[in-house]
């Protein structure tokens, strides 16, 4: 059976009488072929290989190997089917090494492919590779990991590999590449640490990856490494196996595990966690796809005209409803948090994926390690999944423990993302004061008028700047003509105060704390390396708000009370107080999860003149924060003066 989709592609789905005329859209597909087994995909011990793949609708099933990577030959080894839509190979003797794909018959068309379940590839990822991953482990490799009591005690940094050492200035041996973030002791201007070094010594608990995993050669080709290449990585080919331009040889399928293992080793070593971004709601080409190539039309949504429904803006969404689709990712998800001991997740574009399955995954990363974060971005995406399945924000309430970032505040610290002259709260709008408040109570609904998305602080991740769109500084320089960088300096380290004085999970933008810049670039995704590298000059000329971030890091470790756990302590501690427009004012009360200061009252102030507020008469207030903005403190009231965050302390 053939039919024909939009862009005149013609999917060939098979013969109806190899599945008993059941069609892998009828909701009776899974039933009756779903499989619930642990094996699929290839598994290596030097006396023999055996394969499972499943292709329910194949008629003939074969796996290819290759003798090297350059071949173009292969030998063709007939599989067998077996139970729910399988077929089985076991080839006798030590195959270490070698290439493999798997072939099938759909119909009268025969489709090679990647295998799905690969766990190491050859170059650009276009074969699958035999490999004994034993022998990968590094010579220290331990299931000893930094401590984590709550996800609101995790502060992340999101980071690009390339980003963070391919700078002239990095003073980084392997710039671009796993092992680079793993190089200790490295310096750069003004003898600056960068690198690990920099992450470490500000403080963050979390490191989180842009992708990763093997994406697609059109966006990186790993042949031509010799040239400048960039992409951000959100383009899917195969998902179980490290992107090979971050090694040192794409060309040996062992390498970049090994390498990838190395780097987590060290930055678990420097009590740093890693979270994995990954990009389960589509994939790079639809058509193309070993999904596709073989199980066509299954695990993709449509339209009822046919068409691919296309929620994700890349041509396609991955049905993670449907049971195998489900199967692959929460396997996924496992294989990662085994075999490279990853800390925790953040999907892209989790609106697009469905409740079960994240929770599915949450079950079973409990099971291995409860301290695994999972976070995403729940955006209401415009896709044919009923909105009461949609993995967003609205249902935030069906899945506990699940962090969604909160654009709610980040809007309202800087301005709408996508109306980039509009100013917030840091740069001098009002308006913007009860945004503000639902984001310092960490999202949840605290009272009627107060109330977003969070059920618990820990479902709740405040950022104002991240890879997407323009970083904090740049949308500042948009949006406030008349300022001056001064001013404008003022109000970006108001921004990140806010992200480090909110309950929920902070989230910072590597270079954030450097008032980082893209030149104006919106969409960086596959700029050049000067618009997205972490510009290492800059940091150096900016080191006083490096120490201002790592500062701010510091006093949310050493203060409880900025991460409470639950909302009954946040509607127990914390009491918004009396301020004028471009203030918010808040205290945590009574030794707000077990605080050594009794109180402690927060002002953001975002006014560049003067502004006196009264105190709540609690005791001795004195000044914790942001002395250098005290004008006046009296008994019962403070004058504050400049744009910044003020915090002030009842000792015990």
């Amino acid at each position: 059976m053939s039919v024909q989709k939009e862009h005149h592609v013609v999917v060939n789905y098979g013969d109806p009488a190899v599945t008993n005329g059941i069609s892998v859209f009828d909701p009776e597909f899974d039933s009756h072929f779903a499989y619930e087994g642990d094996d699929l995909g290839v598994h290596y011990t030097p006396e023999a290989t055996t394969f499972r793949l499943w292709a329910p609708t194949a008629s003939e099933a074969k796996v290819l190997l290759y003798p090297d990577w350059t071949s173009t030959f292969a030998e063709e080894m007939q599989m067998k089917r077996d139970q729910e839509g399988t077929w089985t190979f076991r080839l006798e003797g030590d195959y270490k090494g070698i290439g493999y794909t798997y072939k099938v018959k759909i119909g009268e068309q025969w489709n090679e492919a990647v295998d799905p379940y690969a766990k190491a590839v050859g170059v650009n990822g276009d074969r699958g590779a035999i490999v004994d991953l034993a022998e990968t482990t590094p010579d220290y490799w331990t299931d000893d990991k930094p401590s984590l009591e709550s996800p609101v005690d995790a502060v992340i940094y999101e980071l690009h590999l390339r980003d963070l050492s391919i700078h002239p200035s990095s003073g980084v041996s392997h710039p671009g590449k796993f092992i680079g973030l793993a190089e200790e002791g490295t310096k750069g201007p003004k003898n600056i640490p960068t690198g690990l070094d920099h992450i470490r010594s500000l403080g963050v608990t979390h490191v989180q990856l842009l992708p990763m995993f093997d994406y697609s050669t059109e966006s990186v080709d790993e042949s031509k490494l010799d040239i400048p290449q960039y992409n951000w990585g959100y383009d899917p080919k195969n998902y179980n196996v490290p992107e090979g331009s971050y090694s040192t040889d794409p060309y040996e399928p062992t390498v970049r595990i090994k390498e990838l293992k190395q780097m987590i080793q060290t930055l678990h070593d420097q009590d740093l966690r890693v979270i994995m971004d990954v990009v389960y709601n589509h994939v790079y080409d639809w058509y193309l796809v070993n999904f596709n190539k073989l199980v066509p039309g299954y695990y993709f949504r449509y339209k009822e005209d046919g068409s691919l429904s296309n929620g994700s803006f890349c041509g396609n969404e991955f049905a993670s409803e449907r049971k195998m689709a489900r199967k692959f990712i929460v396997d996924s998800v496992l294989h990662w948090v085994k075999e490279y001991h990853i800390d925790g997740f953040r999907f892209d574009l989790m609106g697009l994926m469905d409740v079960e399955t994240l929770n599915e995954i949450r079950r079973r990363l409990d099971e291995v390690d409860p301290s695994i974060l999972m976070i995403g971005e729940g955006w209401n995406m415009d896709t044919v999944l009923p909105e009461e399945k949609r993995a967003c924000q609205i249902n935030a309430a069906q899945m506990p423990r699940i962090g969604h970032f909160n654009d709610g505040l980040r809007d309202a610290v800087k301005g709408s993302i996508f109306i980039y002259p509009d100013k917030g709260f840091i740069s001098g709008a009002s308006g913007f004061e009860q945004d503000v408040r639902m984001g310092v109570a960490g999202g949840i609904e605290y009272d009627s008028k107060l109330r977003q998305f969070a059920i618990e602080p820990v479902q709740n991740v405040n950022y104002v700047e991240c890879h997407d769109n323009h970083t904090m500084w740049d949308k500042l320089v948009l949006s406030t003509e008349e300022a001056t960088d001064e001013a404008r300096r003022s109000m970006h380290r108001l921004g990140s105060a806010i992200v480090l004085t909110s309950q929920g999970i902070p989230f910072i933008h590597a270079g954030q704390e450097f008032m980082r810049t893209k030149n104006g670039e919106e969409n960086s995704y596959k700029s050049p390396d000067e618009i997205n590298w972490l510009d290492w000059e800059r940091c150096a000329a900016h080191i006083g708000d490096v120490k201002y971030m790592q500062r701010l890091i510091q006093l949310r470790k050493e203060h409880p009370a900025f991460r409470l756990r639950t909302s009954a302590q946040i509607k127990k501690h914390l009491f918004f107080e009396e301020a004028p427009a471009c203030c918010v004012a808040y205290t945590l009360r009574d030794h707000a999860g077990d605080d050594a200061s009794k109180h402690l009252y927060v002002l953001y102030h975002a006014k560049a003149g003067d502004t006196t507020l009264k105190l709540p008469a609690l005791g001795t207030w004195s000044v914790l924060f942001g002395e250098e903005q005290v004008e006046e403190l009296q008994a019962d009231q403070i004058k504050a003066s400049g744009i910044g965050m003020i915090i002030l302390e009842v000792q015990s």
